[in-house]
């Protein structure tokens, strides 16, 4: 498989998972608007909440860096250039996530 296409069938099946996760983050994000910062702790705090927000994160990332690689593809000519915005691009999709996760996973009350 060519890997345009592989890149394009990854985009489409994360844009699916995104859908009910921005759904769920959305309705508790507005519910979660008068809450004090001990509620709002515990919400992020809970498993579930945890889980859908790490999973969220993981896929809104690696999302987002394959449409700006995509853009990089398109738009900027030379390979060593592209090539360094890539790899600057996935080193960011992957340490800002993970260190996202490390702050969430170490909150307590």
């Amino acid at each position: 498989m060519v890997n345009a296409t592989k890149k394009w069938i990854f985009q489409k099946i994360s844009s699916v998972i995104l859908v009910p996760l921005m759904l769920w983050f959305i309705i508790n994000l507005v519910s979660l608007y008068d809450k004090s910062f001990d509620q709002v702790l515990i919400f992020f705090i809970s498993q579930p909440s945890k889980f859908l927000f790490s999973l969220l994160m993981i896929v809104a990332f690696f999302y987002s860096a394959l449409s700006i690689s995509e853009i990089f593809e398109d738009y900027v000519e030379d390979e060593k250039t592209k090539n360094f915005f890539n790899k600057l691009l996935y080193s960011f999709a992957i340490i800002i996530p993970i260190l996202t996760l490390i702050v969430i996973f170490n909150l307590s009350i």
